[in-house]
């Protein structure tokens, strides 16, 4: 790991059918082999699932620091976008414990998680889960993971849970935070 500088954070484009940066992120992520077309066809069928399986998810999010002054109201162009996206809200772990040792011993300390990295636990956490499921198709799997994770459900919601745990366990450590 060079000590340097940071690597450098590459331009994605957004994706093709609703121009959105996230499921842009999260259909290179479920991308395997490079068969990106593939990927695009699973996630786009599991959104047509969700549209029609929808169930109670609000359509308009907040965006911003929180409810107050620096949010903004975000429609969707589609109802399975937005429970796309509070699936992804839900799944995102706000602690985390990374490990640090101190004097002879490695303690697990519970630190924040930035946005970045939150997004990207929350996108690979979900592909995990939808690929341990076990309906017929991905497609399939993917949206029943998305809207389990949208009504606070599933393995994905599982695994937050469990880091949140883990941090809180750890708070007696929370002092060896760097």
């Amino acid at each position: 790991m060079s000590r340097r500088h940071s690597a450098e954070k590459r331009e994605i484009l957004p994706d093709p059918k609703f121009a959105d940066l996230v499921l842009s992120k999260f259909i290179n992520n479920l991308m395997l082999d490079g068969k990106k077309s593939t990927a695009e066809r699973i996630v786009y069928g599991a959104l047509e699932i969700m549209d029609k399986k929808g169930g109670d998810v609000q359509t308009t999010t907040t965006e911003g620091k929180g409810e107050g002054e620096g949010s903004s109201v975000v429609t969707f162009k589609s109802k399975g976008l937005a429970v796309f996206h509070t699936a992804l809200k839900n799944v995102k772990p706000k602690l985390e414990v990374r490990s640090r040792r101190v004097g002879g011993a490695t303690y697990q300390v519970p630190v924040e998680v930035r946005h970045e990295r939150a997004m990207a636990l929350a996108i690979r956490w979900i592909i995990d889960a939808a690929r341990k499921r076990s309906e017929n198709t991905m497609t399939e799997r993917l949206a029943g993971e998305l809207l389990d994770a949208a009504n606070e459900r599933g393995n994905s919601v599982k695994k937050r849970d469990d880091t949140h745990k883990m941090a809180e366990a750890n708070k007696a450590f929370a002092h060896y935070r760097w």
